[in-house]
């Protein structure tokens, strides 16, 4: 493993809430779009930043409405942005522009594949296009997405020291059921302090639906997973399962925030009421855990098939 970078991470991100609203289910076209302007509206006193896409539906649609109908509660938003090269890229970047209305994006999520990913993970020419996309004031920071098949794209580029000052942080899908980092960029980002941010807070649902109601899991995996963790659950004594998860992603300290999707006001409420005055988890519930991210890092996820998971 190379040596622990001496840059000072500690302020990188710091100014993220505890809970960023996720915005897939705005983008849902079976759902009437005032109902989820409504949600979009209601997001916006629960929360000052959003997490959001072009390729959510016509979500940024829904949040344009929601941002003209109260424009003082304008949340910071971190943005998807990629893929296959740069000039792809900036114009995922300009779409976003465009389509809200915004000068910048504050937070751009690199989702990086193909000849963009070859070059971000070899140190290419794309880190001079990263820099210059800041200098034009048209993205202020990047973090890097991260899956279980794009691990070795970050672990490559960290031992290579590209991505510092250029990328601020990591984000991808740490929840009590999916910890979706390989083990071996996982112990990377804590050595070096790397700032993340969480991502699917609850890991698409309660608990005791992953795990009895069939069909529920959108994959087996994660009903198979839940059996594992609801003891440890109904052991902490938490009635919550998202208080849980949201107590679970703040126990690592280098998590700035959890990212949480929901179209419904009542789950939103439940979100924004965790994310108030959080306490870490027990230690020994948060070691189980961990010891279980391991293994099913090694069984499954670094073996699935890409997007399956």
């Amino acid at each position: 493993m190379s040596t622990k970078q001496t840059r000072d991470k500690s302020d990188l991100l710091n100014d993220l809430p505890p809970y960023i609203y996720g915005t897939t289910r705005l983008g849902d076209q079976n759902l009437p779009f005032e109902e989820r302007v409504g949600v979009g509206r209601a997001a916006m006193e629960g929360t000052n930043w959003f997490h959001t896409s072009h390729s959510y539906g016509n979500a940024l649609q829904v949040l344009r409405a929601a941002f003209d109908q109260d424009d003082t509660r304008m949340p910071k938003l971190i943005v998807k942005i990629g893929w296959k090269n740069i000039e792809e890229l900036r114009d995922v970047v300009h779409k976003h522009l465009i389509a809200l209305r915004l000068e910048n994006l504050e937070l751009g999520q690199l989702c990086l594949s193909e000849s963009l990913a070859e070059e971000y993970a070899s140190g290419g020419a794309c880190y001079e296009e990263f820099a210059r996309l800041k200098q034009q004031g048209l993205v202020n920071r990047f973090v890097l997405e991260v899956f279980p098949w794009t691990s070795d794209v970050a672990l490559k580029a960290l031992h290579g020291g590209y991505p510092e000052g250029i990328v601020d942080g990591y984000i991808f899908y740490l929840n009590p059921l999916q910890r979706f980092a390989s083990n071996e960029l996982w112990d990377e980002l804590v050595e070096r302090d790397e700032p993340m941010i969480a991502m699917r807070t609850v890991a698409g649902g309660n608990i005791h639906r992953l795990r009895d109601v069939p069909g529920y899991a959108w994959k087996s995996y994660l009903q198979e997973r839940a059996a594992e963790v609801t003891p440890i659950f109904e052991r902490s004594g938490i009635e919550s399962w998202t208080e849980f998860c949201v107590r679970f992603a703040h126990s690592f300290p280098l998590v700035r925030a959890t990212v949480g999707a929901t179209s419904k006001i009542e789950n939103l409420r439940e979100f924004v009421s965790a994310a108030e005055n959080i306490q870490p988890l027990p230690t020994d519930i948060i070691e189980e855990i961990v010891k279980l991210h391991y293994r099913w890092s090694d069984e499954l996820d670094m073996k699935a098939e890409h997007w399956t998971m």
